[in-house]
């Protein structure tokens, strides 16, 4: 397979911008860092449901398949659902839910490279965008 085109490098670079701007704004403070805390969650938990569906994407499309895949692929949304269930019920802020989230979405090529879907260059920026855009979340976690 050809190596990954700039533009799509360029536009998964471009997926970590709004996850730092909400670190930006829980930076410096005021009402509006609730609401980018808010938002980086809702933001993150959008990106893990979509690899989700890549992953059942490739389930569909390469039928060598672990057969597990199809677990896999739900389960991201059913994690930012349960994970967005307390923080809606005014139990807990939205910064531990979010650390979560970052973790798992850092933690997410581990699933590529155990069904085996490398095309050139795909790990490499696989790893950046999801530590990048794991680590943001796990540090306006912290800090929200």
């Amino acid at each position: 397979m050809n190596p990954i085109p700039p533009n799509a490098r360029l536009l998964g670079l471009a997926g970590l911008l709004p996850q730092l701007a909400a670190l930006l704004a829980v930076l410096k403070g005021g009402p509006a860092a609730w609401t980018a805390l808010g938002l980086a969650y809702g933001y993150a938990a959008l990106i893990f449901s979509f690899l989700g569906g890549i992953w059942w994407g490739i389930g569909l499309a390469l039928p060598q398949m672990p057969r597990w895949i199809f677990i896999a692929a739900v389960t991201p949304s059913l994690i930012a659902l349960a994970l967005w269930f307390p923080w809606m019920m005014g139990w807990s802020w939205p910064g531990p839910e979010l650390i979560t989230l970052g973790l798992l979405l850092a933690a997410s090529p581990l699933v590529d490279r155990a069904i085996g879907f490398a095309p050139a260059g795909w790990m490499r920026l696989r790893w950046q965008l999801s530590l990048g855009l794991g680590g943001l979340s796990v540090l306006i976690g912290l800090i929200g």
